[in-house]
């Protein structure tokens, strides 16, 4: 392991029980190795988020860019009819 630092986290009693039970049914070894375990998780899903936000960005960005003219609302309704319809055939 790398360079650990203990400190002092307060929790529920139901997450503090829920990590207990995982540690007794020998998913973990310890309650530190859960809690790695979850920050880890947490690392990873604000990775992802981020990817995430970052093609939606890029998406909105390339939109705002695009040189074709807008659609009005008719011209909207119109294509996604057809493809509501398509998609259902």
């Amino acid at each position: 392991m790398q360079n650990a630092e203990k400190i002092s986290v307060t929790i529920t009693t139901d997450m503090l029980s829920a990590i207990r039970a995982s540690v007794e049914a020998g998913e973990y070894a310890s309650t530190s190795e859960a809690l790695r375990d979850a920050v880890r998780l947490w690392q990873r899903q604000r990775l992802e988020d981020a990817e995430r936000l970052a093609a939606i960005r890029a998406r909105v960005s390339r939109s705002l860019s695009d040189p074709r003219p807008s659609l009005d609302e008719g011209e909207l309704d119109a294509r996604l009819n057809r493809l509501f319809s398509d998609a259902a055939h």
